[in-house]
């Protein structure tokens, strides 16, 4: 047969009946060969046929599924390239999520106590360092009111902060001299030395093996295994009612996987998944070794191992990511990398040497400079290869360095989310903590692109809306999302451009590109009917766009 089923001259043998044929669609491949298509053939979960719909009976036999698309848009399934599945979304603590004052925070968790009046702990998140109002970071003192004597423990929305009342203070250990912590940073008083109810680096040593097991130790009830596979499989099955058919989950000790394979053995597994390991400061030969034996026990099509996570930096919200030049309002203060920029370069170099693929967090215009310099280094000293390195989440890139990420060939794994002004921009904090003269430098996703770079798109759930359609109406209009002005319309991308970010970019960002990513003969039968075409509706209409049904290996995984 020739390829995706294009006409041939001469004599053609028949094909063999499919195990499905998919009809009456418009197939928005994600291929340049063969961009567009109304049918599509599967058989041993992988696609044999694309074409016009006329044809689609010569695929047909007695015993021949017929999926029926209704005329509506058919995408490959998409590849969230960034998404916390296994921290998900905690159902057991107090849901701040747009809470946006500390009073209506009290009230959250008022309700949440009295719903939990037993609770050993107070525990919630996704709080919005916004709610303090004035750029005030939060602290012990303002959840005390409503908490008491009961320890609590509360984390932002982005997962890289910690908020404790004075009783879990007390409880963790924490104190003027005590503030290294294995789960993280205790923020101090200036005048006093003494810690303020806020811990900063959380997601660097709060979610890392030991700092995990540290919280587990001290009996937080978040950290507990149980816990932990409830918010997974949770996220799961959000994820693949989202579309989402390939997951790649960015940071995971060795000891996470086990929940995976938990997930995996109870049919929870739905969607593919990748897994990333998290490499944090000390990580020895040793460890290495454990990680390449991991990768070789897990290297099938449901689950992969293999990536690293590493930061340079934190986040622009507390301050904590690396900028250039100071932070707006500071004479001096302009963020640190938690390595030297020489010390990352070697350490790069040394697991580029090894053949392992590197995903660095960096969000300052200087952390993603020293993570650039780096990849550099590497490059130099062990010669180029297709390492496919990424850089995740550049947020605030200077311009300098746009045309770094494809001569280097590191990939921009951006979450388009993030740059919504209801998020980041004018009044909330990153906007404010870079001023409107780096207002230019966020999330530069247009000039990424017209510079040649890979973009792989995503969501950091939970750190934002893991719907891929929240992501690619914010990639194209940078609005939020109930409308109103853009935040630096300049750098939107065209929607086939977005969805593209969100199948073929990721796919190849995690050396995917030859079984997913694109509807394409040969390929997995991975796709997802739209309940709209986001390709022709108006932008507006983008978000409330539903996944009507979603196949995966040919098998239908979510129907609506």
């Amino acid at each position: 047969m020739p390829p995706h089923g294009h006409a041939a001259t001469g004599a053609v043998p028949a094909p063999a009946p499919a195990d499905l044929v998919l009809r009456g669609a418009r197939i928005h491949t994600v291929d340049p060969d063969l961009p567009e298509a109304q049918a599509m053939a599967v058989t041993g979960g992988r696609i044999v046929w694309l074409g016009d719909g006329a044809d689609a009976a010569e695929w047909t036999g007695p015993d021949t599924r017929i999926l029926d698309a209704g005329g509506r848009l058919v995408l490959p399934g998409f590849i969230d390239a960034h998404n916390h599945v296994r921290l998900g979304s905690d159902d057991a603590s107090a849901q701040l999520a747009g809470a946006t004052t500390l009073a209506e925070v009290h009230e959250r968790i008022r309700d949440w106590r009295a719903a939990n009046p037993t609770a050993e702990w107070i525990e919630g998140e996704a709080f919005d360092y916004a709610a303090l109002g004035g750029g005030r970071l939060p602290t012990a003192a303002d959840l005390d009111p409503v908490t008491g004597s009961v320890p609590a423990f509360v984390l932002s929305y982005d997962v890289h902060t910690a908020w404790l009342n004075t009783a879990a203070l007390h409880r963790l250990g924490i104190g003027r001299d005590r503030t290294d912590l294995p789960f993280g940073t205790a923020h101090t008083d200036p005048e006093t030395g003494e810690p303020t109810g806020l811990v900063k680096d959380f997601a660097v040593k709060g979610l890392s093996r030991d700092g995990h097991r540290a919280l587990q130790d001290l009996g937080v009830p978040w950290a507990s295994a149980e816990r932990q596979y409830r918010r997974l499989a949770k996220s799961l099955d959000d994820a693949i009612g989202y579309g989402i058919t390939t997951v790649v989950e960015p940071q995971n000790s060795l000891d996470d996987l086990a929940l995976f394979e938990r997930a995996r053995s109870a049919g929870r597994l739905a969607s593919r998944l990748v897994a990333a390991l998290f490499h944090p400061r000390g990580t020895s030969d040793a460890d290495l070794d454990d990680f390449a034996a991991a990768a070789r026990r897990h290297a099938d099509d449901r689950l992969r191992v293999g990536p690293l996570k590493l930061y340079i930096d934190d986040v622009v919200e507390p301050q904590t990511a690396a900028l250039l030049e100071p932070y707006a309002g500071c004479r001096h203060h302009r963020g640190d990398t938690y390595y030297p920029p020489e010390e990352f370069a070697e350490l790069l170099t040394k697991l580029d040497a090894r053949g392992f693929q590197c995903f660095v967090h960096a969000t300052g215009d200087r952390g993603i400079r020293v993570a650039l310099d780096a990849f550099e280094h590497a490059r130099r000293v062990n010669g180029p290869r297709d390492a496919r390195h990424q850089i995740v989440h550049v947020e605030c890139l200077d311009p300098a360095d746009t045309a770094r990420f494809a001569e280097l060939g590191v990939v921009a794994c951006m979450q388009p989310r993030h740059c919504a002004p209801d998020v980041a921009g004018p009044g909330k904090d990153w906007a404010d903590n870079v001023g409107p003269e780096r207002w230019a430098k966020a999330w530069p996703m247009r000039s990424l692109h017209e510079t040649g770079a890979r973009l792989a798109f995503s969501s950091d759930w939970n750190v934002a809306e893991m719907d891929p359609m929240t992501g690619i109406y914010t990639a194209v209009t940078r609005r939020p999302l109930t409308g109103g002005e853009p935040w630096m319309p300049e750098e939107t991308v065209d929607v086939a451009t977005a969805v593209h970010g969100y199948t073929m970019g990721s796919a190849y960002a995690n050396f995917l590109e030859d079984d997913r990513g694109s509807l394409t003969v040969g390929k997995a039968a991975d796709f997802v009917i739209l309940s709209r075409d986001i390709l022709r509706v108006p932008a507006e209409h983008i978000p409330g766009t539903v996944a009507e049904t979603v196949v995966v290996a040919g098998e239908v995984a979510h129907r609506r």
